[in-house]
């Protein structure tokens, strides 16, 4: 039912541009995260430093992790725009927004255009699907694409039509050049547990096995994975398929571990402030289960969290590949929420939470929490967040709670209302002094290492935003004599190193002539301690 009076169209065409605010303000404010969002744009970097667009390296070592697709996309943003955040982000935010417009459109040709606005609008304002939407990482390329492909799937089994079943083809193509045999197995699963909770066993094969279909996927995939075989061999096979695929699923990859119920706490806080009606909509999956397409959204949203529920590594972003359907089916249930604090309490205790943050980090910073090095990157939490923060963090607060205590204002609107806060507080004030508290620090450092000029390796810390920021490979090892090597404050030995820089507690030393070897450098310092001042803190960008 399409709004009725002006103020309800102005609502709705005000809605229509959330994807842009969200994704696009301030995409470039804030530096780049690592060891992620640094890894990926160091090695779209290196293609163009290297010449070669088919491999990718990171610090001049072969980088296996994703499939091209993503790197393609990020190097076409760095030959438009130059090695610049925004430019690394660019793609993400692009298939961010489409993927919001895409929800929309799939939800307004089946539950009506008022639903499809409340989808957009949970899609738009969610907050894993706004962090990913902003990363400079494969993952909101990857959403986009299962969502496209399913949708497509939804549309082939509810009117039999050909046409969208081969489009399905193409995103899971592109899905299997962006981050592999994910974009085969989700897309499968679910239509292969839909079709079966309905007897239709023959339906799905022949959908499944459509000779054009996988004429189609041969074409996108079987160049690119056909050059890298060529071009790597068995390293190619070890590093991609065994490692990051095999090995991420049975073992735990780089430390990423977590119980059986991780997701069970992650899901309810990546789709914060809608984390109320998500949980409400949980109590309609019985009566769902009676409409088609509602039984599809819910085998897709839980497909996805108990396969990885099981998967021996597990990283908060790999259950929103199940998100999307979560935006519809808040969406849907929209006006059967009951208790208006129950769902009005996540909201207010995050924007709470926000304005607190630095004095949480501060706080962090002179305990015995974690070790050294991480308490000299909080410590300056205070000094960056000044006044800017606490204004725009505390107005925040006090303007929530005033549509908050108005129980004349609508409880979904009301949602909405501190959807859209969440989104200008974490864009404009945040994500920026958080980038300036953590990965600060690294991008000075670079600066530094590119004035003194020379060779610069990196020592016990795995930063790759360095590497972009310096515009040079930063070899991982040990510096030799001379040499000058970035590393962590609480990682450098006690003698035969100049301190060259510092900032929290990132250090740039270098090796003195003559020196010997150490055996294994201590956790131990010559470097002031984390409270004391350094006697040196040059930074090159103040």
């Amino acid at each position: 039912m399409s709004p009725s009076n002006p103020r309800e169209r102005a609502i709705g065409a005000l809605s229509l541009l959330l994807p842009l605010l969200s994704f696009f303000l301030c995409l470039g404010a804030f530096p780049l995260f690592d060891v992620d969002e640094g890894a990926f744009s160091e090695a779209t970097r290196e293609m163009f430093e290297r010449g070669d667009f088919l491999s990718t390296y990171l610090n001049g070592e072969h980088r296996f992790d994703k499939p091209i697709l993503i790197y393609w996309l990020q190097a076409l943003g760095f030959l438009l725009f130059g090695a610049s955040e925004w430019a690394f982000r660019l793609p993400s935010a692009v298939a961010a927004v489409c993927w919001s417009y895409a929800t929309w459109q799939f939800v307004r040709e089946r539950f009506g255009s008022d639903t499809a606005l409340a989808a957009l609008t949970v899609a738009a304002t969610a907050l894993g699907p706004f962090a990913i939407g902003r990363a400079a990482t494969a993952d909101a390329l990857l959403n986009l694409l299962l969502a496209l492909a399913l949708f497509d799937a939804w549309r082939h089994l509810e009117s039999g039509r050909r046409a969208p079943l081969l489009r399905s083809y193409v995103w899971i193509g592109l899905g299997v050049l962006t981050k592999g045999p994910i974009a085969l197995i989700v897309p499968g699963a679910v239509t292969f547990l839909y079709c079966a909770s309905r007897l239709e066993w023959q339906r799905w094969l022949k959908s499944v096995f459509d000779p054009l279909g996988w004429a189609i996927l041969a074409v996108l995939t079987v160049p690119w994975y056909a050059a890298a075989l060529a071009i790597h061999g068995q390293a190619f096979i070890d590093g991609f398929i065994l490692k990051h695929n095999v090995e991420r699923f049975t073992g735990t990859l780089e430390g990423h571990a977590g119980s059986l119920f991780y997701y069970v706490f992650a899901v309810p806080l990546l789709m914060l402030p809608w984390t109320g009606p998500l949980l409400a909509s949980l109590r309609k999956i019985r009566s769902d289960t009676g409409t088609g397409v509602r039984r599809f959204l819910w085998i897709w949203a839980l497909f996805v969290i108990g396969f990885f529920s099981v998967s021996g590594t597990k990283l908060p972003h790999y259950v929103l590949y199940g998100s999307t359907p979560l935006f519809v089916l808040i969406a849907c249930h929209r006006d059967l929420l009951r208790g208006r604090w129950a769902h009005l309490a996540a909201p207010t205790l995050l924007l709470a939470a926000l304005a607190a943050l630095p004095l949480v980090f501060q706080a962090l910073s002179q305990s015995e929490a974690g070790n050294a090095y991480y308490r000299a990157q909080l410590a300056r939490s205070l000094e960056l967040a000044g006044p800017a923060y606490y204004g725009v963090t505390l107005l925040a607060l006090a303007a929530w709670l005033v549509v908050a205590l108005r129980p004349a204002i609508p409880l979904w609107r009301s949602l909405s209302v501190a959807a859209v806060l969440q989104v200008l507080v974490l864009t404009t004030t945040v994500v920026p002094w958080a980038g300036a508290v953590l990965q600060g620090p690294v991008k000075a450092a670079a600066a530094e290492a590119r004035r003194l000029g020379g060779p610069v390796v990196a020592w016990r810390l795995d930063t790759p935003s360095f590497s972009v920021y310096r515009e040079a490979v930063t070899p991982s090892r040990e510096p030799l004599p001379g040499e000058i090597a970035l590393t962590r404050l609480d990682r450098v030995p006690a003698s035969g190193y100049e301190l060259l820089f510092r900032q929290g507690g990132v250090v740039l030393v270098r090796r003195q002539q003559q020196v010997e070897t150490p055996s294994a450098p201590a956790e131990t310092s010559a470097l002031p301690a984390v409270d004391a001042p350094a006697p040196e803190d040059r930074n090159p960008s103040q």
